[in-house]
C-alpha cells in the first residue's frame, strides 16, 4: 500500500499514526474507506462527526429529515441556523468544516425494500442509526445478502444498546426474530430522550466501525451491550446465530425483493 499522506495528514493523524495499532497504514486504510450512516439525528450525530475526524475517507450519510429546533438538544452537528434544512446538508457541512479530506455522499431519502441494497452494497460498512424496526430489519436482510457488516444501535429514555453484525456472524433477526407490535414502544417525541444519551451509544458505535475497517480489535460480534445511563452501568450478553434464521440460517434469503415487512417485520416470500 502507497503511504502517500502529506505533511498536513500526518500532522491531523498524528495521534493514530503513532498507535502501533494504526499506524500510517491503517490511517491510509481509513482514508480509503467508506461508511454509510443511516440518520443524521441523535445518533447519526456523534458517529459521523467521529468518523469524520477519524478520517473515514468516504461518509454517506441517509436522512429524508429536515432539522428541527427540538433535535438541537441532543443533534450535536446541527445548529440553530440550520433549522428547516435537510440533515443530510447541515450534515455534510459540519464535516466539511471539520476535516476537508473527506468526500460526503448525500441521500436525502428514506431507506427501504427498493433502494436498501444499492445504498448499502456500495460501501465498506453501515451505521445503523434508525429509528425504527422497519428500517433496522430492512437493513440486516440487505447488508446480509451485500456482505457489507453493520454497526447497530438504538436508545431508550437513559438506555442504550449496541451490536455488531459481521457477515459470517449472527444477524439482528437471530437476536430479535420479531419486532414488537407496533405502537409498544414509544419514540423519544413521546417520551424524552437523555441529551446525552446518543452521544454515548453513538460513539460506540463509531469506535466499532472504525475497528472494522482497520480489521483490528474484537468487535460487539454474537454480544449485546446494554448501557443504563442512570446506574452507569454497562452489561453484555453473548447471543448465538439461530440455524432456522430466515436471512442467514440455511437456505437463507438472496433478495429482499416481495419480503413482508409489516407488523412484526416478518419474512412471508417463498
Amino acid at each position: 500500500m502507497s503511504l502517500s499522506l502529506d505533511s498536513t495528514q500526518l500532522d491531523r493523524y498524528s495521534r493514530h499514526i503513532i498507535m502501533e495499532e494504526v499506524g500510517p497504514e491503517g490511517q491510509k486504510r481509513l482514508l480509503e474507506s467508506s461508511a454509510l450512516v443511516l440518520g443524521a439525528g441523535g445518533l447519526g450525530a456523534p458517529v459521523i462527526q467521529y468518523l469524520a475526524a477519524a478520517g473515514v475517507g468516504t461518509l454517506g450519510i441517509v436522512d429524508d429529515d429536515v432539522v428541527e429546533r427540538s433535535n438541537l438538544q441532543r443533534q450535536v452537528i446541527h445548529g440553530d441556523s440550520d433549522v428547516g434544512e435537510p440533515k443530510v446538508e447541515s450534515a455534510a457541512r459540519f464535516v466539511d468544516r471539520l476535516n476537508p479530506d473527506i468526500e460526503v455522499e448525500t441521500h436525502e431519502t428514506r431507506l427501504d425494500v427498493d433502494n436498501a441494497r444499492e445504498l448499502i452494497g456500495g460501501y465498506d460498512v453501515v451505521v445503523d442509526c434508525a429509528d425504527n424496526f422497519r428500517t433496522r430489519y430492512v437493513v440486516n436482510d440487505a447488508a446480509r445478502i451485500e456482505g457489507v457488516p453493520v454497526a447497530h444501535g438504538a436508545i431508550y429514555k437513559f438506555e442504550g444498546q449496541a451490536t455488531t453484525l459481521v457477515p459470517d456472524g449472527p444477524c439482528y433477526r437471530c437476536l430479535f426474530p420479531e419486532a414488537p407490535e407496533p405502537g409498544t414502544v414509544p419514540d423519544c417525541a413521546t417520551t424524552g430522550v437523555l441529551g446525552v444519551l446518543p452521544g454515548t451509544l453513538g460513539c460506540i458505535q463509531a469506535t466499532e466501525a472504525v475497528k472494522l475497517l482497520l480489521d483490528t480489535g474484537e468487535p460487539l460480534e454474537g454480544r449485546l451491550l446494554f448501557y443504563d445511563a442512570m446506574d452507569m452501568t454497562f452489561e453484555t450478553v453473548p447471543y448465538q446465530r439461530n440455524p432456522e434464521c430466515p436471512v442467514c440460517g440455511e437456505g437463507g434469503i438472496e433478495t429482499i425483493d416481495g419480503i413482508d415487512y409489516t407488523g412484526g417485520c416478518r419474512i412471508d416470500a417463498d
